[in-house]
């Protein structure tokens, strides 16, 4: 049996990020769904993790949390596949960048919409929304000029960048259509889809799909509101 446990949830963008690159790293872990709705459930991961976060990967008793931490120390202690984090110092420095920055960028942005529609609609924050597509809108640009001549968002191999940037804009996209001029980023997107660690994740959200708030704006190749 497998000393790690990850608590996550199977429709949550940041456990995504950790789950593909567990797949890549081929690291088997006892996966546990969190519902931090339950009492009993929630006080005992707030004794693992004071924040109430996740993903949060427990080893033999040691609780670490934040998804790139956790993706490095899987890659320093348990990695058996390919690496998502470059052994040269300058390349794992621009790897950590764009980490960041899909976190940050588009990430951060998409959760504020989401947050936004489980809010009661007396609550809405119309400004709080147009900041946040707004930021998408940007991010989008700037991201599209970097992968211009790229296959992958931070070098030639799919890396920890690659596994933030995947759940951040598939969740975004949701919200926020890429404009048809961003060509770079539509292929780039596309080729995350194609990658396997990415794909097998997105299989297994499915049935947690119709539960996303942002359900609506979901390309029918990932939900159809009006299958079943």
């Amino acid at each position: 049996m497998t000393a790690l446990t990850l608590y996550y949830h199977p429709l949550s963008s940041y456990c995504h990020k950790v789950l593909i690159a567990l797949d890549v790293l081929r690291i088997s872990v006892d996966k546990r769904v969190l519902d931090l709705g339950d009492p009993a459930q929630r006080a005992a991961h707030l004794a693992l993790w004071p924040t109430g976060k996740i993903p949060l990967l427990v080893d033999r008793g040691r609780a670490i949390p934040e998804t790139s931490i956790i993706i490095e120390y899987l890659q320093r202690h348990h990695a058996q596949g390919d690496l998502l984090i470059p052994a040269d110092p300058d390349a794992a420095l621009e790897v950590r960048l764009w980490d960041r920055l899909f976190d940050q960028y588009v990430m951060t942005p998409m959760q504020a919409l989401t947050a936004d529609l489980l809010r009661p609609e007396q609550a809405r924050d119309a400004f709080g929304v147009a900041q946040a597509r707004s930021k998408l809108s940007q991010a989008y640009a700037w991201i599209d000029q970097q992968l211009a001549g790229r296959n992958w968002a931070a070098g030639a191999a799919f890396s920890m960048a690659d596994c933030a940037a995947a759940p951040a804009l598939f969740y975004a996209l949701a919200y926020v259509p890429l404009p048809p001029q961003h060509v770079h980023l539509a292929a780039y997107f596309e080729r995350l889809l194609a990658h396997s660690s990415v794909a097998g994740v997105i299989d297994q959200a499915r049935p947690w799909l119709p539960f996303f708030p942002g359900r609506a704006g979901l390309s029918r190749r990932f939900f159809d509101p009006s299958a079943g």
